[in-house]
């Protein structure tokens, strides 16, 4: 019986990884399905990418809110599957429930209060406090590690513990559990990431960016979250994250460890 389910579920799966797969793929390649006849080989190397970027742009011009949501949906989406993958799952065993949890996450929550906070702080950063040039660059990632990082951690697992109906001690409880090692794993990847999203990039654009990261943070993110309420340093490599021998978190991205059975909060009533 359960050798069925598990086949079940690995058939549904790998349905679902298909047909999103394709739909992806179908849109990409025919972008200029009307003008490219007569092409050439070269000729589609270049154009298909430069224009698939011209036509999100487009679309994120003519409505920034949602195509940041989606594409934060997304991200979150693949960074979650990332995560059950590094915890030893296999295709039949991803939990479809969690992975729609980050969705939602990243739809209602990451996309749309980045959008938010890149226009406002670049308002204050630029026409407020007057922060030019590199070293107007490293006081807006000081900032932006010390504000809106921790409080997107927190939001997330606030929004994942809601979305299962967790008690609110309890969500409040594994938010405060998992504050200090996200905030010491992300100095790890962002200060350097941000560097080129204050510096480099233009507003309109850092979500892109950031989320193009945030495939590898949020599969930190994801893992962490799943750990069990009060799970050590020594139970689990996500857990160390704050402990001396922290690179064990960023080596469990790619170590097929079974980091916890558990989805998303794992909170104890």
């Amino acid at each position: 019986m359960q050798a069925s389910s598990m086949n079940l579920n690995a058939f549904i799966n790998t349905s679902i990884l298909l047909i999103v797969s394709i739909s992806v793929l179908n849109h990409v390649a025919t972008v200029d399905s009307e003008i490219m006849r007569g092409w050439s080989a070269e000729e589609m190397a270049v154009r298909i990418p430069v224009d698939n970027w011209l036509s999100y742009s487009a679309v994120l011009e003519q409505s920034p809110l949602s195509t940041k949501a989606v594409t934060s949906a997304t991200v979150y989406t693949i960074g979650d599957m990332i995560s059950q993958a590094t915890e030893g799952k296999s295709i039949g065993e991803i939990d479809r429930a969690r992975v729609l949890r980050s969705l939602l996450a990243g739809l209602i929550g990451h996309g749309p209060m980045s959008h938010i906070w890149y226009d406002w702080s670049e308002e204050i950063f630029e026409n407020v406090m007057h922060l030019h040039g590199w070293f107007g660059t490293v006081i807006k990632v000081a900032i932006d590690q010390t504000t809106w990082g921790p409080f997107w951690n927190n939001t997330y697992i606030l929004l994942l513990g809601l979305m299962k109906f967790d008690k609110l001690e309890n969500i409040f409880s594994e938010m405060k559990r998992t504050t200090i090692p996200l905030i010491v794993s992300g100095l790890k990847l962002w200060p350097l990431a941000h560097v080129v999203t204050y510096g480099l990039i233009p507003v309109e654009n850092r979500l892109l960016w950031v989320d193009l990261v945030e495939i590898i943070w949020v599969t930190i993110l994801a893992t962490a979250a799943a750990a069990p309420h009060g799970v050590t340093s020594e139970e689990s490599p996500v857990a160390a994250i704050g402990a001396e021998d922290d690179d064990l978190a960023f080596e469990s991205l790619s170590m097929p460890t079974a980091l916890t059975t558990d989805d998303d909060v794992k909170i104890k009533d």
